[in-house]
């Protein structure tokens, strides 16, 4: 009777601490946006962009702290250089989460056009209408990257499993064909829409050299030739 008592007395609501701090208790909606600009800041980093290490290791507290309860989606853009040329300038930015038009794609023109931007990141909460795709090919004079905000929720990259990805250098590729005398066409595929490809953002013709060490596939090398 008396440990009865006793765990009647017990807050079931109670959590241990610990796992109390590992509970987000957020909205949904909040905690998706933090998981896509996370991952979407790593990409940036990852292709060589600078980026403060701050906006990475954000918590979602400090992310809704900043972003604010009824948050602006234009707070979350994002605007960068590449570290090796600052003269190459990319901006992430996010979409309302209203299905894309020509209109929403026009707007997004009209503030990036005195960036002198490089490329465009574009990142979605809703599908992008045909026309509002076909719109960025015939605006933008650069290439513009678009991904779902559910695709990052995720950083693919960090994934046990995947094989780590070097792009070569233009001398180092020619070198490659040269010791095997191949053309590029010839060296196995990676397609353009490859998860890692669009990741990293690799180009057509870059030849990515994959680095294998796993219990399952060994220590060997790779090369893929972006198509």
């Amino acid at each position: 009777m008396a440990a009865e008592m006793e765990a009647d007395d017990v807050d079931v609501h109670e959590v241990p601490e610990c796992i109390a701090s590992m509970i987000d208790r957020g909205s949904v909606e909040s905690h998706r946006l933090f998981l896509a600009r996370r991952t979407a800041m790593e990409m940036l980093r990852d292709r060589g962009y600078s980026v403060p290490e701050a906006e990475i290791a954000r918590t979602p507290p400090e992310f809704r702290a900043w972003w604010a309860e009824k948050p602006g989606i234009e707070r979350l853009a994002f605007t960068t250089t590449l570290v090796s040329d600052p003269s190459k300038k990319v901006q992430l930015v996010f979409c309302p989460p209203e299905p894309v038009k020509i209109a929403t794609i026009r707007e997004i023109y009209l503030q990036t056009k005195e960036e002198n931007l490089s490329r465009l990141v574009l990142i979605l909460q809703s599908k992008i209408l045909s026309r509002a795709r076909e719109a960025i090919k015939e605006i933008f004079k650069f290439k513009v990257d678009i991904f779902q905000a559910t695709d990052l929720l995720v950083n693919i990259t960090k994934h046990v499993l995947k094989p780590k990805h070097e792009v070569l250098s233009a001398d180092q590729k020619a070198k490659l064909l040269k010791e095997y005398n191949v053309e590029d066409s010839q060296l196995p595929r990676m397609l353009e829409t490859d998860a890692v490809a669009r990741y990293y953002g690799f180009d057509k013709g870059t030849v990515v050299k994959v680095i294998y060490d796993g219990e399952l596939t060994g220590k060997r090398v790779a090369y893929r030739c972006v198509f």
